[in-house]
């Protein structure tokens, strides 16, 4: 298959975005009525629910940690969220992701405050378009404060990429596919700290900073966002 041109000589990328442009985004917090606290949040054509569970009682009871809670993630992928259809059960890739946003969230969650209990976190891709650990990180942080987890910060991500020569924010699947390089970012905006810290691909020193400046700047959009969904969900329950 013939590589697509992917950046236009004016610049504009191949779903008509700016070089620094974010895909529409939107986000709804309290949108599943079984779990302590959800959120689903589109990036473009990426779509994700995200659900929490807890504080509550660990099973097996062995496993319950005396000094601070145990979180648990699960990032899977439907079968239907992608063209070829997605085999059942869970990929080497979702174990790992699973891991990675678990670790971003650890970083952020005051795990202490409830001993001996677990904090369930489940990330859904329903539909999958690129930046899916990033929209599930973004999914999963919010869905964390709406059940009411203390925290630190939430958590915003988004990913940088290195498209034909050029650096562009928030990369969508085919410019993932065919671009050199691909920077998945996560941040507390307000502690001013980085979470998550991902290269594939290569990238100059220059580049490097470049990207990381461009990162901050989606993130700082995205957290802005974030706090509007959450202020919107309780205005809401206030009127009513």
């Amino acid at each position: 298959m013939e590589k697509p041109k992917l950046i236009s000589e004016d610049g504009v990328r191949v779903d008509g975005r700016r070089l620094d442009e974010l895909r529409p985004i939107k986000m709804e917090v309290g949108v599943l009525d079984k779990s302590d606290g959800s959120a689903y949040v589109e990036f473009g054509k990426t779509k994700v629910f995200a659900a929490v569970f807890g504080p509550r009682e660990v099973h097996p009871k062995h496993l319950a940690l005396p000094e601070r809670a145990i979180l648990n993630c699960r990032y899977h992928m439907t079968s239907f969220s992608v063209e070829d259809r997605k085999p059942l059960g869970m990929t080497r890739r979702e174990v790992e992701l699973s891991k990675v946003i678990r670790e971003a969230l650890e970083s952020i969650v005051f795990l202490e405050e409830f001993p001996r209990t677990s904090i369930d976190i489940y990330v859904e891709v329903i539909q999958a378009d690129g930046g899916t650990r990033t929209t599930g990180l973004t999914a999963a942080s919010l869905a964390l404060a709406d059940a009411g987890i203390p925290m630190a910060d939430m958590i915003a991500a988004v990913a940088v990429g290195k498209v034909e020569g050029h650096l562009v924010l928030d990369v969508c699947d085919i410019e993932d596919k065919y671009g050199e390089a691909d920077l998945p970012v996560a941040m507390a905006p307000r502690l001013n700290s980085i979470v998550l810290l991902q290269l594939n691909g290569r990238l100059s020193r220059e580049e490097f900073q470049k990207a990381m400046a461009l990162a901050r700047e989606g993130i700082s959009k995205i957290y802005q966002m974030q706090r509007e969904a959450l202020k919107r969900k309780y205005s809401s329950v206030e009127e009513g």
